[in-house]
């Protein structure tokens, strides 16, 4: 790949295009940065600095483990340095038991911070209906300690104040304050109040109530004056950045609509050491997911204007994109020693795992998934691993020893979302089919089925996310090397009851009986597909 991307530059420096939208970036002196920084589905970032380091927490929901953390040291490009929690709880919901799931749900928006040589990073969730704070000395190799405390507290910032006080700052439409203890374990008594009745208003001036009220709260101080970032959605609008100021936490607070454009909106204020400002938002762009842009920041009349004239500029005067691997993606040949038991940071399963059913030692070079209940549902299989897909194209494919799976089990290769996309064997009997099963509509479908006399099996997935296209098309090989399409091409869909961009996934699953197993030898991951 990499003498390729270098005829590409030679080409592209030769002609004289800016290239300012491929993930891997071409190489010039002159280029500078582009948005989305981050072309996959990071949403809900919180960012601080900490002398040249940024550190950023983010959402992923329903998968484990969860609350991701990043690192960057130019603000554009990052990579993943550990998770806040291993497991959010131990119920149903969490764990793909009875039935039950928490998709869309998990953990939502964090707020990171750092505060007397303390990292700190705070989220809530529906499942649980619980507020938790997590704390760490080092946020790159430390281990986190984790507290919570009912209620939830949706979409608030943690705030520590100048005078040593941490607040919570939440709300939806009606901004609310609350004190917490000494210990963060909880609400001071009796602190509660409303600091803003219709945070929407400067959206929405006639205090129509109608779309989505204000929320995804992030709270600043700047020079003694405190800055509290919304995302609003009027009705008939776009998203919108809303921002308000006090002199006092506790209010009065004015606002004005600070961002009108792409749809891109929530997120906060960073700053860098040479003293320029960004506001790092992000924006929802389909199938793919939410992904973050970086708007520059000026200070007028001690208000910070986001954009150039009021737009999100698609060129930034930053460090140059480089690619998403390893960083936030990889490939994994799956060659651990014998005692290196783990995952690298990229990956995350669907919900929590059952940890006795997978393995890396079972044979060397393989990833095992063994199965553990009878379960017909794909959705509500345990112990598939993911990945993010990432725009505007991106590819994976694998290759599966089927030998040792059992009469009805179902193992390959996935495109997780509500409206999945699967391409696996299935055995019944003693006969191996390979399947692809379409779940573009609201019934899942299985579209084609070829008869298989191999062992291995070779299975790829390609997605094209330029211009919003979402379309994925699923791809096997008998050798590895010549690949047959199969099946119809997936429309692939942003939905709410996931809430997440699509994920590229490894599964097996049982529909008879449990104890088989499949073994992946590889997953490796491109930019490049077979259709554009």
């Amino acid at each position: 790949m990499k003498t390729q991307l270098n005829r590409l530059a030679r080409l592209t420096l030769a002609i004289g295009i800016l290239h300012i939208s491929s993930f891997l970036p071409i190489k010039a002196q002159h280029e500078k940065a582009h948005n989305p920084i981050i072309y996959a589905d990071v949403p809900d970032l919180s960012i601080i600095r900490v002398g040249n380091n940024y550190y950023m927490s983010s959402t992923t929901m329903h998968m484990s483990p969860g609350l991701p953390i990043m690192k960057s040291t130019d603000l554009v490009n990052w990579k993943l340095i550990g998770y806040a929690y291993d497991t959010l709880g131990n119920m149903d919901e969490l764990n793909l038991r009875n039935g039950k799931n928490t998709y869309g749900r998990g953990s939502w928006a964090s707020s990171l911070r750092y505060h007397n040589g303390t990292y700190y990073v705070s989220t809530f969730s529906q499942t649980t209906g619980k507020t938790y704070i997590y704390s760490t000395k080092d946020i790159e190799k430390g281990a986190w300690k984790g507290v919570s405390f009912k209620p939830m507290m949706h979409d608030h910032s943690l705030f520590f104040d100048d005078d040593g006080k941490a607040y919570l700052v939440y709300g939806s439409g009606k901004i609310r304050l609350v004190e917490l203890n000494s210990e963060l374990t909880g609400i001071a008594p009796g602190s509660e109040q409303v600091i803003i009745e219709n945070a929407s208003l400067p959206t929405s001036p006639s205090g129509s109530r109608e779309g989505l009220p204000a929320e995804g709260s992030q709270l600043f101080k700047i020079k003694g004056k405190y800055y509290l970032f919304n995302i609003t959605w009027p009705a008939g609008g776009q998203r919108s950045v809303v921002i308000h100021r006090a002199d006092k936490i506790t209010g009065p607070w004015e606002g004005k609509t600070a961002l009108q454009d792409k749809g891109v909106a929530q997120g906060g204020l960073i700053d860098m050491p040479d003293g320029r400002w960004f506001a790092y938002l992000f924006r929802d762009n389909g199938a793919v997911g939410r992904i973050p842009y970086l708007v520059p920041v000026k200070w007028e009349n001690g208000w910070p204007v986001l954009g150039d004239d009021g737009k999100v500029p698609m060129a930034l005067n930053l460090t140059a994109n480089q690619s998403l691997s390893p960083g936030i993606v990889a490939s994994d040949e799956f060659n651990r020693g014998l005692q290196d038991a783990s995952f690298p940071l990229v990956w995350q399963w669907n919900h929590q795992p059952d940890n006795g059913l997978w393995s890396l030692k079972g044979r060397k070079g393989f990833l095992r998934l063994t199965t553990g209940v009878v379960n017909r549902d794909f959705l509500q299989a345990r112990n598939t691993l993911t990945q993010r897909t990432f725009g505007p194209t991106s590819s994976a494919c694998t290759s599966i020893d089927v030998s040792r799976m059992k009469d009805g089990d179902f193992a390959g290769l996935c495109l997780l979302q509500k409206n999945f996309g699967l391409l696996g064997v299935k055995i019944n009997g003693t006969k191996r089919t390979l399947v692809m099963v379409n779940a573009t509509g609201d019934n899942p479908e299985e579209v084609a089925q070829i008869a298989l006399n191999k062992s291995t099996i070779y299975l790829k997935a390609d997605c094209n996310f330029t211009d919003r296209k979402d379309i994925a098309r699923f791809y096997y090989s008998l050798d590895g090397k010549s690949w047959n399409s199969i099946g119809t091409p997936l429309q692939m869909k942003y939905t709410l009851p996931h809430f997440m961009g699509y994920r590229f996934g490894l599964f097996n699953y049982a529909t008879k009986e449990p104890g088989g197993y499949a073994d992946f030898d590889y997953f490796r991951i491109s930019d490049e597909v077979m259709v554009k």
